[in-house]
């Protein structure tokens, strides 16, 4: 049965580089119906943190990156975790120390290594480590999956450490232990990894293992071509939950960075039968965030409505914003719908769809010297008052006429006129469709919005 698993560090945020890897191997797990696993590799005590670890899980959580098994936590899997199994790693260090294929070396303060045995050394005088024998002859060689053959001279290798001077083995150690035991057919990592592989090899060939398939996914640039990071954007998977990027389209936009696939637009669960390590690509990938944006929109818009009035509300909960969503749960879906096709992420949908929630909208300073201070404008807005009070059928054609008949009596512009209005109604000159704003407002609160403005012209003219 084919077994991978994806063992982050929780020293940070997760990087969205980790996602993708998360990704392909659970892609590759589903696809031949094997077994995806986590494990946290936490034996870096003085960086790792619990913090760090709980973004993670809750960051593949939200990414819909479900695990198969671990630790059982009252009916759920936890993940597995490193420093919850330094009882084994040290069962391993003794076996190769005894076959003499690991010794004991201590060190001086100045970093001088001063002894080495495989004998303990009781009255050391120094730090004491456990390093592995480096075979010297030859050159270790594996196929990678996606770059083919790799090979290392170990006449270039010196003997490396396995365990550190405070008792808690390296990860290069760890890893093979790890992988041996949970039965991982298939290491799917970063490139940034490769050259990991040549220290793994030798110690599974030292216990006499047979070592997984490897596939080593090329990294994700910026645009500078150099590894994405903070200085190009934000790079974890809460940065774009807070941004309101749909999880969905990210993992879409993810996916595609680096497996050729026919589609553009689609559910990443919906690929499962479609991925093949043959199609990843063997060159870096550049993160274009303007083509993540462009994605997200896509789905904004694809999506049924109902299904963005739960996201946005959620959303608005999980980052403790102001609810604008009103109990009228019909007027804010047609609000959603309309502002949607205009913009990306659900915090765009926020700041496009706001005035229709609120009465107390600014006006933008450009509107108000454009439009508000023009001589015309008073009885611009007075007519428009009166039409929409006169009209009885209230739809989106009555409305389209009404607008038309204000602005064939040449009082301004039909440009200036629709803009008026526009601005007047909802405080800006970017909106949705103008007559599906109003018809989306309706007429109470369009009039009364009329009004509000007619008052303000009369404040700015004093």
């Amino acid at each position: 049965m084919v077994r991978v698993r994806f063992a982050p560090s929780p020293t940070g945020s997760m990087h969205v580089g980790g996602v993708r890897t998360a990704l392909f191997n659970w892609l590759f797990a589903k696809k031949n119906n094997g077994k995806f696993i986590l494990r946290i590799e936490d034996t870096d005590i003085e960086r790792s943190s619990i913090e760090s670890e709980n973004e993670i899980i809750n960051s593949l959580k939200w990414c819909n990156l479900d695990w198969d098994e671990g630790p059982d936590i009252g009916g759920d899997f936890g993940p597995y975790r490193q420093s919850e199994r330094l009882e084994i790693y040290l069962k391993y260090i003794n076996y190769l120390i005894e076959n003499n294929m690991a010794y004991y070396a201590v060190y001086d303060n100045e970093n001088n290594e001063i002894y080495k045995s495989n004998k303990f050394p009781k009255n050391a005088q120094g730090s004491i480590v456990v390093k592995f024998k480096v075979n010297k002859e030859g050159v270790t060689s594996f196929k990678d999956l996606i770059k083919g053959e790799i090979s290392f001279r170990n006449d270039l290798l010196d003997d490396f450490i396995i365990l550190r001077s405070n008792g808690i083995p390296v990860y290069n150690f760890t890893v093979v232990i790890d992988d041996y035991l949970m039965n991982i057919t298939h290491v799917i990592r970063g490139e940034d990894h490769i050259s990991n592989t040549q220290k793994q090899i030798m110690l599974y060939n030292a216990f006499g293992w047979k070592t997984p398939e490897f596939m080593h996914i090329p990294l994700i640039l910026g645009s500078d071509r150099k590894p994405l990071s903070k200085r190009h954007g934000g790079t974890s998977v809460d940065y774009f939950k807070n941004e309101g990027f749909f999880s969905y389209a990210l993992m879409n936009y993810l996916a595609l960075l680096g497996w050729t696939i026919e589609d553009e637009i689609f559910n990443f669960k919906d690929k499962i039968k479609d991925f093949d390590p043959n199609k990843l690509s063997k060159k870096a990938v550049i993160f274009d965030y303007e083509k993540l944006e462009w994605i997200c929109g896509k789905h904004m818009r694809n999506i049924d409505i109902n299904d963005l009035y739960v996201e946005f509300k959620n959303w608005i909960n999980d980052n403790k914003l102001k609810n604008i969503l009103e109990s009228n749960e019909q007027y804010s879906l047609d609000v959603l719908s309309i502002c949607r096709e205009k913009i990306n992420t659900l915090k765009q949908l926020k700041d496009f769809s706001y005035n229709f929630f609120i009465e107390d909208y600014d006006y933008e300073e450009i509107f108000i010297e454009k439009y508000l201070k023009k001589d015309w404008a008073k009885d611009l807005l007075s007519i428009a008052v009166k039409k929409f009070e006169e009209l009885e059928i209230y739809n989106i054609d009555n409305v389209e006429k009404t607008l038309r008949e204000i602005s064939e009596l040449k009082i301004t512009s039909k440009k200036n006129t629709f803009q008026a209005i526009r601005g007047a109604v909802l405080g800006k000159l970017v909106t949705p469709g103008l007559f599906e704003s109003i018809v989306v407002l309706g007429k109470e609160r369009v009039v009364s919005r009329l009004k509000k403005t007619e008052v303000f012209i009369n404040e700015i003219k004093r």
